[in-house]
């Protein structure tokens, strides 16, 4: 059994996982705010959490993934303004359209997906804790998080106090906080908010970062074991988890934090508010779900990755070379003792930092050895290669391309294509729901477009 060692950020070392109790671990990553479409860059986490679950559980742990869900959030209040809905509807139909493409990356849904409409009461306790405690305050309808009141916050992010800016509009607040860094806990009531919730301080709704906490702590208890996210989470919303709940219970929330680097397009980090997003579905469409994955695992996590034609092209070649050799193997059967050593290395690499990159090298010097061997006129297994690509979620790689789709589906199929090539999306997209309705999907590939069973 191979010691697993994760990057801390709040130490800024390489930590080996300490599970408290036997072998079972709980991972707590943050999710998507649910106002617009996701797009690759939320995916990334999605993926990489998603990943090490995988590799943890063929170590032999028993491991808990939450994934939340932040339905509740000032960006979902404008969204549906400027949508003219209401926001508890937007919120369930962006929730409901994340559900269905994250599914496409066909990685399975995390243990847990915990909303925090759902978890309301659990919010208002732990925020009525940090007041009973003087740890917040109430003014005007809102709460605050006093910072003072926690001697090591700036821990995580290792900020100075004259470089925390919260992000929060002080002047809409008229001055409610005793200290700029203060950040809220509940937000009374504003005028154009369609929905609230009952509180003693009146009614109104979480702050971000309270949120979190309480869904955290409300699955995997107090002190579990990893704690993830996007590097751009680390300040304010992390620093802001760990001195809250710190601050109402005394006991550390997350024995490591985990941090993902940024997608980037065109040199800025993928963002919403940038305007400089690729849609999830629209490059799961374009590209495939396997190319995309293997995008997402030829970069070490902790580092920004580019988003571009050529990136992509490289996954979808590396895709194509996986299943060149697996149409040469022998399927269900054992492979040679020599691709031991190769898996050997993958579950190094894996549990060194949870090293994709390295492990993707040592998949594709196994490759290597069994296009050799197969050359020679040897039979290979598929066991050993299907056993390494599992981790990485790729093994169906290994599969047989499966039923011949029938003829009204690929007359779908070249509906969809001339559709495209002419530009009328719409009439492609209803092409594409056509096909879906039969129970196909389709696929670019870099031989063209081909339908696979849904």
């Amino acid at each position: 059994m191979t010691e697993v060692r994760i990057h801390d950020t709040l130490t800024g070392e390489l930590r080996t996982l300490e599970p408290r109790e036997g072998r079972r671990v709980g991972i707590y990553a943050c999710g998507p705010t649910v106002y617009a479409p996701v797009h690759v860059g939320n995916a990334r986490p999605y993926v990489i959490f998603s990943l090490l679950k995988r590799h943890l559980e063929s170590e032999g742990y028993e491991v808990t993934l939450v994934v939340n869900v932040t339905d509740v959030n000032d960006k979902i209040y404008h969204a549906a303004r400027e949508a003219g809905i209401p926001s508890a509807e937007l919120a369930r139909d962006m929730a409901a359209r994340y559900e269905a493409d994250t599914d496409q990356l066909g990685l399975g849904r995390p243990d847990h997906e915990p909303t925090a409409t759902d978890t309301m009461a659990a919010i208002v306790e732990l925020i009525a804790d940090l007041v009973e405690a003087d740890h917040a305050y109430a003014a005007g309808g809102d709460v605050y998080f006093r910072v003072a009141s926690f001697h090591d916050y700036g821990k995580l992010s290792n900020r100075s106090p004259d470089d925390m800016q919260q992000g929060e509009d002080d002047a809409a607040v008229g001055g409610l906080k005793e200290d700029p860094r203060d950040f809220a806990l509940w937000k009374g009531q504003k005028e154009g908010e369609d929905t609230s919730w009952p509180s003693p301080w009146g009614p109104g709704r979480p702050g971000w970062h309270i949120e979190c906490s309480a869904m955290a702590e409300q699955v995997l208890g107090l002190d579990f074991e990893i704690h993830g996210g996007g590097s751009d989470l680390v300040f304010p919303h992390h620093e802001n988890e760990i001195a809250q709940s710190e601050a109402a219970r005394g006991r550390p929330l997350a024995r490591i934090w985990m941090h993902n680097g940024m997608v980037r397009f065109e040199d800025e980090k993928m963002s919403k508010s940038v305007g400089n997003i690729r849609s999830l579905s629209g490059a799961l469409e374009e590209h495939g779900r396997d190319a995309l994955v293997m995008y997402f695992v030829g970069g070490h996590y902790r580092q920004p990755v580019a988003f571009s034609p050529e990136t992509l092209g490289e996954a979808a070649r590396s895709v194509g070379r996986i299943r060149e050799t697996a149409r040469r193997l022998t399927l269900g059967s054992a492979s040679a003792a020599v691709f031991d050593t190769y898996a050997a290395r993958l579950r190094g690499a894996l549990s060194d930092d949870f090293n994709t990159p390295a492990a993707k090298a040592a998949v594709f010097d196994a490759v290597g050895e069994a296009n050799r061997l197969l050359d020679a006129g040897e039979e290979v297994g598929d066991e050993a290669l299907r056993g390494m690509l599992a981790p990485l979620g790729l093994d169906n790689l290994l599969d047989p391309d499966g039923e011949e789709p029938p003829a009204e589906a690929s007359e779908l199929l070249a509906a969809r294509q001339e559709a495209r090539e002419r530009g009328d999306y719409e009439a492609a997209d209803a092409h594409r729901d056509a096909l879906t309705a039969l129970g196909w999907q389709v696929r670019d590939t870099a031989d063209g477009p081909r339908l696979i069973r849904a």
